[in-house]
């Protein structure tokens, strides 16, 4: 009996944690890029203001924007630079290129239509 409930356990707990990185591919750096475009943010005041913009439904944890900001750096859709924080802390602020403008365009584009595709096969109705 203890065994079957450590299982069910275990099942719960990895589609908690399947549920929390469900992101398709390439959202996390769509919606970076996206802020960015707004303005240069530190790597906090960037998971923040996804936060706080999706009203709390997305919550972007350390482990997985900091990687999407240096593959982002790498692929030279964003720079960063040293500042200073509101709190007089040494942070590194990011900065959308015009790359990136580019590349955010194209993939807001590509999501749209896939966006489009999916709303139409779901749609009531057609069966």
């Amino acid at each position: 009996m203890q065994i079957g409930s450590a299982n069910i356990l275990e099942r719960v707990l990895l589609m908690k944690e399947r549920e929390q990185r469900d992101l398709f591919p390439g959202a996390l750096e769509m919606m970076i890029l996206r802020t960015l475009k707004r303005q240069p943010l530190h790597g906090y005041a960037l998971a923040q203001h996804i936060k706080r913009t999706s009203d709390d439904l997305l919550q972007i944890e350390e482990g997985s924007l900091y990687p999407a900001l240096q593959r982002l750096l790498k692929e030279e859709l964003v720079k960063a630079e040293w500042g200073v924080s509101s709190t007089n802390r040494r942070v590194r602020i990011y900065r959308l290129t015009k790359a990136g403008a580019k590349h955010l365009e194209h993939e807001v584009s590509r999501f749209e239509r896939m966006l489009e595709g999916v709303t139409r096969v779901l749609a009531p109705g057609e069966s």
